[in-house]
Formats: C-alpha cells, structure tokens, sequence
C-alpha cells in the first residue's frame, strides 16, 4: 500500500482519572527534568515554568498516584532537592510506551486514508 502523503491522523495522550487527567506529555517531560537536574526548582527553570506551578503539579502527581512518584530531598550542606521514586520512573516508561504503541497504530491508519 503506498504511503498517504496527503494526510496525517495526530493523537495525543494522557492518562485520566476520576478527577481528570492524571499524567500528559507535560507531567512527563517535568518528570524527566526532575530526574535529570535533581531539583523542581531547576526543573521549572528548564522548561521555563514558575517553581510554584511546578511543585503544585508535582505534589498533584504524588497525591493522586498510588505512591508518590517524586521524592523530596531534604536540605543539608548540599542542599535539598527532589528525586524520582521507582514508581515516577516508572510513570515514564509506562507513557512512553503507550504513547508509541497508539502513534505506531495512527501511522498504519494512515496509510489507509482516502477522501
């Protein structure tokens, strides 16, 4: 079948609740930040968000989760931080996963588009 050039089926995915969603694209790459700086100051800073947003959704995550996915550090000589827990690590894993899994399935409907 040859390949639709004309169209293109776009999906974007997030994880709901009863309370709404729970993790999107969003959560996901402040979750990253948090795993590669070591902090939700520096991880706000990276994707240019307030500190203050970034530590509301970051304690939305922990309450909503089964168990908290980011761990807060406590302060000490070399200051405090935050760290993702196994569960957050997983949270990851798991999006991205799926994530691809529903895009790979577009990129096939794709192919079979014709208006």
């Amino acid at each position: 079948m040859s390949e639709n050039k004309k169209y293109n089926i776009e999906v974007r995915v997030w994880i709901e609740e009863a309370e709404g969603a729970f993790l999107g694209i969003g959560k996901i790459w402040l979750l990253e930040n948090i795993q590669k700086t070591g902090s939700i100051t520096n991880a706000a800073k990276e994707m240019k968000m307030a500190y203050r947003q970034a530590w509301q959704l970051v304690e939305e995550m922990n309450q909503r989760a089964e168990t908290p996915l980011v761990e807060k550090l406590l302060g000490g000589k070399g200051g405090g931080g935050a760290k993702l827990t196994t569960a957050g690590e997983n949270a990851i894993t798991v999006f991205y996963e799926i994530e691809n899994r529903i895009k790979e399935f577009a990129k096939q409907e794709t192919q079979k588009l014709k208006f």
